[in-house]
């Protein structure tokens, strides 16, 4: 009872300090203890999110975007230690759920110069990242500039850099669908990597 109410106080507290720093920030949202938070005017937070003990959420235009948004929609729920870094565009839809230490970005390191230390070098915008409603990403998966559609399963530790249909799943590295969702027959069937029925 006294830890709840401890809950709800520390919960209040920071809302007051912190929403008005959001381009939007929904009713009943929550970061637990964040490690880092930058870029704040660009970041729309939806209603009842809650983002995980110790994540680094971040939309800063490094690659001069002209548009720079991270938005996590209503009921998302973004598990501890994530790293969520956008430079132009990262979308999840509604009651989207990550696991721990799962990270997902719009854009990566350059490296084309061989005589430069690659932390000296440009950010290199990649793929708007855009995740559908209703979403699982498993435990330590990366997501790369790529698409995933609604209602999809993305397995532990999968990397995906390629766009993944609605209702699929996939696993690996790089990421592959393995199974997706037969509205024809109402079942789940397995696919070739690409997502086509087998």
């Amino acid at each position: 009872m006294i830890s709840s109410y401890i809950t709800a106080i520390r919960y209040r507290l920071w809302v007051l300090r912190n929403k008005n720093k959001f381009r939007e920030f929904g009713k009943r949202s929550f970061f637990k203890s964040p490690l880092a938070i930058s870029g704040h005017g660009n970041i729309s937070i939806g209603n009842e999110v809650l983002i995980g003990y110790k994540s680094w959420i971040s939309c800063v235009p490094l690659t001069n975007a002209t548009e720079c948004l991270l938005q996590i929609s209503d009921g998302c729920v973004i598990g501890n230690f994530n790293h969520i870094y956008a430079t132009r565009k990262v979308v999840f839809g509604k009651k989207v759920l990550t696991a721990d230490k799962v990270y997902i970005s719009d854009n990566s390191h350059g490296y084309i110069d061989i005589n430069l230390p690659i932390m000296e070098q440009s950010i290199v915008q990649k793929g708007e990242v855009l995740i559908g409603d209703g979403s699982w990403i498993g435990e330590n998966v990366c997501i790369l500039g790529a698409t995933i559609g609604r209602n999809c399963v993305i397995g532990a530790n999968s990397v995906v850099t390629k766009n993944i249909r609605d209702y699929s799943v996939a696993v690996g590295n790089p990421a592959r669908i393995v199974k997706r969702y037969c509205v024809e027959n109402n079942t789940w069937r397995q696919t070739t990597p690409e997502g086509d029925f087998i």
